[in-house]
């Protein structure tokens, strides 16, 4: 799962479906696409010979299908176009803005035949911020989307073979671990339909929201598609609404006293990022004011309003960063009043969330995924499991609930206190944590004569280190859970683990990022011997 802004993390936002701000919106999130295009697009285009759309034609085309990126998919005599917006299975009208020789980008002009599942979107500022990529379609359309893809990625790039439709609860993951289908003839992997949520929105419990200077007043909200120019909001829908609320009441707060928002062109300015936190079961909620300097101005005015306006605020903290960079944490952290942590849980597991740690973000979907990865480990009570990228433990304590004894390795030290801590703080003492990359701590695990039947990985977008999926192999556990933020690595290190004796039984997908792009999956390899 998806790792940020700080320990445990993943990679560079949050850094899937929910970015830099307040609702998954940021310099690394929806917009991707566009500031692709955008640095593509820098040097003049030369005329292609050949190609049947040239820059700046009209044409009508068929959307065929929709690419990673949310983008439709569609063909002008067999050229490939990519059309924001386009749904499969609808006719468009689109202005072709660049062509490359195997493919080009088209704005859409209109929509001639929609999709039955084109919907409305409820967002008002959907088009200029781009952190939610599907709020067009209907959400029944988008779950059956990202089951699909991920059949696509596990056919076209791990070349493995996918099941009929084969429904949950058939029974075939329990049926195959016990030997009942053929390693050899077996149906295929069986690739559940995703799980969604009931209320797909109002689901993140963090918010993340650059502070900038707009047209000399201060503004918190979203960057623009496809630039770092940042757009004042009140709200997003796919954030807590309490969160919205803290978010606004600070930057009211901040034009009161006169504090100056950060200019990232001229490195001056205090405030850069309003983050908060939100305890789902508890109501706890922390804010973390994010400056270019240690010194706050009227630090305890602001901190008197805080409490004042916002009641459920239970930690003040403020971390420092003065260097001129994208990331939004420094290493400084300091409580300014209140507790240095809040309290939440998933399922029965309880969790201290400090102003770095890493917390998952959707703690709805959170339980589902967790709960999925203890059905895929089977335990009975009696194993012994070993949690490859453990971050603070979450899904350790999840597995230690179950099995006899849990060993997590993470190669971030500060994960791992909080990993500890947390284990202390639930009374769970069967379950080990040690800080190390998982290639060079399993191994030696092994020589210790500690034996794995169970090996959970939950890496990084960029997926396994291929010495951990060498280590795997060569430890031959039971069972490998593999749970995954990107199918595309996902497949790439099945189809290396089948190759080494694996089979691949089945793939759940979870919606962890409504209305975005971005899939989750739970997979269950089993041995084939």
């Amino acid at each position: 799962m998806r790792r940020s802004g700080g320990i445990g993390q993943k990679s560079n936002n949050e850094r899937t479906g929910a970015a830099t701000n307040g609702g998954g919106r940021g310099r690394n999130g929806a917009g991707s696409a566009s500031s692709r295009r955008n640095r593509e697009g820098n040097s003049s285009q030369a005329q292609i010979e050949g190609l049947p759309v040239t820059k700046n034609d009209e044409v009508a085309i068929d959307i065929i299908g929709m690419n990673h990126d949310g983008e439709g998919v569609g063909r002008a005599e067999g050229y490939t176009l990519f059309v924001q917006g386009a749904l499969p299975g609808e006719k468009v009208r689109v202005k072709v803005l660049k062509t490359k020789k195997q493919y080009g980008y088209a704005k859409l002009l209109d929509v001639l035949t929609p999709s039955p599942d084109r919907v409305a979107t409820p967002c008002p500022i959907y088009d200029q911020c781009g952190g939610c990529q599907l709020q067009h379609w209907s959400y029944a359309g988008q779950l059956a989307w990202k089951r699909q893809h991920v059949i696509d990625a596990l056919e076209r790039i791990g070349k493995l073979h996918v099941a009929g439709e084969l429904q949950a609860g058939s029974g075939a993951a329990e049926a195959a671990a016990h030997g009942a289908v053929d390693a050899e003839a077996g149906p295929g992997i069986n690739v559940l339909p995703t799980l969604g949520m009931a209320e797909p929105w109002r689901y993140r419990n963090k918010a993340q929201v650059p502070v900038g200077v707009t047209d000399g007043a201060l503004v918190g909200g979203f960057y623009a598609r496809g630039s770092h120019r940042i757009v004042d909001m009140e709200t997003c829908l796919i954030q807590h609404e309490h969160n919205d609320d803290v978010v606004s009441h600070v930057k009211a707060i901040a034009r009161d006293l006169g504090v100056t928002a950060y200019d990232e062109e001229t490195g001056r300015g205090l405030l850069r990022h309003v983050v908060v936190k939100k305890a789902f079961r508890t109501g706890e909620m922390m804010l973390v004011l994010v400056t270019n300097g240690r010194d706050i101005p009227h630090a305890d005015a602001w901190i008197g309003l805080i409490r004042e306006q916002i009641p459920q605020v239970v930690s003040i903290c403020q971390n420092v960063n003065t260097k001129q960079t994208n990331v939004i944490f420094g290493d400084e952290t300091r409580v300014l009043w209140g507790r240095d942590v809040i309290y939440d849980y998933i399922g029965e597991v309880q969790f201290a969330i400090s102003a770095r740690s890493f917390y998952q973000v959707n703690p709805v979907q959170t339980e589902v995924l967790y709960n999925k990865t203890v059905e895929y480990a089977g335990l009975t009570g009696k194993e012994t499991v070993i949690d490859a990228y453990c971050g603070i433990g979450t899904i350790s304590l999840f597995l230690a609930q179950h099995a006899d004894q849990v060993y997590g390795v993470e190669i971030v030290k500060e994960a791992i206190e909080d990993a500890r801590s947390n284990a202390e703080l639930n009374g769970m003492t069967n379950v080990k944590f040690e800080v190390g990359a998982s290639e060079d701590v399993i191994p030696r695990w092994k020589q210790e004569g500690i034996e794995a039947d169970v090996i959970v990985v939950d890496p990084p977008r960029k997926g396994c280190d291929p010495r951990l999926l060498e280590t795997i192999l060569e430890m031959k556990p039971e069972r490998v859970v593999y749970v995954s933020c990107n199918p595309s690595t996902l497949v790439r290190d099945l189809r290396i683990l089948e190759d080494g004796g694996y089979r691949t039984v089945e793939v759940q997908s979870v919606d962890m990022f409504p209305h975005t792009v971005h899939v989750e999956c739970c997979s269950l390899l089993v041995r084939k011997d």
